[in-house]
């Protein structure tokens, strides 16, 4: 033991700069200098062994998540045990270092048991940054309320002794940089859903107060990976007429959408709670029909919801009953000779594909989030390049995204449409560059995408531009046929004995915009000002 002490305690010494070691030693003198009174010594030492074990920010979670804020409360939690196995299973062994003298430090300040693990960085510190950092992305104003409180935690390891002034400072860097990572990983949302600015020309849509007329399908598959409340009991609340249809297990939405148009007391409304992929089928049977498109929040991005202001289901619900829309703009994605299917956000091939289709493989088993992380990684590792030949234009690429409508120039892909018209596909090829670029052009997002560009790990060559159609041929790479996806799932994965049917060149694709098809509830103010649930 006493060798441990003086092997960690020259590694300190090798480590730190002596102007480090310097500062270290005059902090430390100031502190115990300092005359305190005794309940000042005793606030500082409850503080710190409240933060034991995280009991603290534990605690702090379940305020938020009572309180309707799941995400700042999960989000503060994951940066939070990051940041702990980070600091205490990696850091503290490669740096180590001694523990500030017990002489030095007044008898009335001294915690009841003195820690005894490797001094850098300071594990309460980093947890506690790790946790407010998190909170604050999602949360801005609640963050800067929790950062006092966890600056008061670093200095409290200071005040009683158990650290050094670099443990401290070191430990706040380390657990700020977990949740900055943790938001390039899952973009944040912070406070309420941003709402693009109203686009497209305001629509009266037929009414309704009570949900008579309307036909929704709701995926509880969708959005399992976020903690949000259960939409049935609200919408069964404000809309008691309305036909709600929860899916099956192996049940699509154009399956039971299809089935309802079928009936002698076919719907005047459609509806649909989910995720994009499950909105896009459902918009599909909406245009087929000609029938109004009702869209409740329900997955995990919710990326067309969102555009179209319903950014809760009581905002959603809000426009149905006041008649309120707007008519959108939809894409179609065609496969060969293939019937096409609806796109609402954006429609890609390439790494992308593969990184949703090995993501939808896992998430089952893993979760979402982690199996997204799993799933870039092997992207990473494995996929390649894919050959494509856009409007008779050959390029090796390594994305080729189409989104709906014009979108933001310093986003690398347009996942999420600004607009609900125009009238125009936006168009981003992602050439070929190392995979690490490519990976992280996967975290996608306006935020995400400066952080990125200003680190230099987004792909220099993205080339962009609008068109009204797009013809796409697209190689086979290692004799497999390629994958497509739509709005966050693997829409199209041709099988290999379909290579025959287009030889030579390649898999060709087709996809356009078609204007101001999709009739689409949307409150008149966007979403963004509205006067909160239910307008009450």
């Amino acid at each position: 033991m006493v060798f441990t002490s003086v092997r960690v305690a020259v590694r300190r010494t090798r480590i730190l700069p002596k102007w480090v070691r310097r500062a270290d030693a005059a902090a430390g003198r100031a502190v115990n200098r300092r005359h305190t009174h005794p309940h000042v010594d005793a606030f500082w030492s409850r503080l710190t062994g409240f933060a034991d074990n995280g009991v603290l920010w534990w605690t702090l979670a379940g305020v938020l998540a009572v309180t309707r804020r799941r995400r700042a409360s999960v989000r503060g939690l994951l940066s939070l045990l990051g940041a702990s196995a980070l600091t205490n299973l990696i850091a503290k062994q490669v740096f180590g270092g001694d523990r500030p003298l017990l002489a030095d430090v007044p008898i009335g300040r001294r915690l009841a048991k003195h820690p005894t693990t490797p001094s850098f960085p300071s594990g309460h510190s980093a947890s506690a940054a790790a946790f407010a950092t998190g909170v604050a992305l999602e949360q801005p104003r609640i963050g800067a309320a929790i950062a006092p409180v966890a600056l008061g935690v670093g200095y409290s390891r200071m005040h009683t002794g158990a650290h050094w002034l670099s443990d401290v400072v070191g430990g706040l860097a380390l657990g700020a940089a977990v949740a900055g990572v943790g938001a390039l990983v899952v973009p944040p949302r912070p406070g309420t859903p941003e709402a693009p600015k109203p686009t497209g020309v305001d629509r009266r849509l037929p009414a309704s107060s009570d949900g008579a007329g309307l036909f929704i399908v709701v995926n509880r598959a969708s959005g399992t990976s976020v903690v949000r409340a259960d939409p049935l009991p609200v919408i069964a609340e404000r809309l008691p007429a309305a036909e709600v249809h929860v899916l099956e297990e192996d049940e699509s939405p154009r399956e039971a959408v299809r089935a309802a148009l079928a009936r002698r007391d076919r719907p005047r409304i459609l509806g649909a709670c989910g995720g994009d992929g499950s909105v896009a089928a459902v918009a599909h049977e909406a245009v087929a029909a000609g029938l109004p498109l009702l869209v409740v929040p329900g997955g995990t991005f919710n990326h067309f919801a969102r555009t179209a202001g319903a950014a809760s289901v009581d905002l959603a619900i809000d426009a149905l009953q006041r008649g309120e829309g707007v008519r959108a703009d939809v894409a179609e994605l065609a496969f060969g000779d293939d019937d096409p299917i609806t796109v609402l956000n954006a429609a890609s091939v390439g790494i992308y594909p593969d990184f949703v289709a090995v993501r939808e493989q896992l998430e089952e088993r893993w979760g979402k989030w982690l199996a997204a992380i799993v799933a870039a990684s092997r992207v990473l590792r494995r996929s390649e390049p894919v050959t494509v030949v856009v409007n008779g234009r050959r390029a090796r690429v390594w994305t080729l995204f189409v989104g709906v409508g014009r979108n933001d120039p310093g986003t690398a892909a347009p996942l999420q449409r600004r607009r609900l018209d125009g009238g125009v596909l936006d168009v981003r090829i992602l050439h070929a560059e190392s995979r690490a670029r490519a990976v992280a052009s996967l975290a996608f997002g306006r935020r995400t995408s400066a952080v990125l560009r200003a680190l230099r790990l987004l792909p220099r060559r993205i080339e962009s531009f609008t068109a009204e159609s797009l013809d796409v041929v697209v190689r086979p790479r290692q004799g497999q046929p390629p994958g497509f996806a739509h709005d966050g799932e693997v829409a199209i994965a041709a099988p290999a004995e379909a290579a025959a049917a287009y030889p030579a060149p390649g898999y060709r694709t087709t996809v356009r915009i078609a204007p101001e098809v999709l009739d689409v509830y949307r409150p008149a103010t966007g979403g963004a000002e509205a006067e909160g649930p239910g307008g009450r």
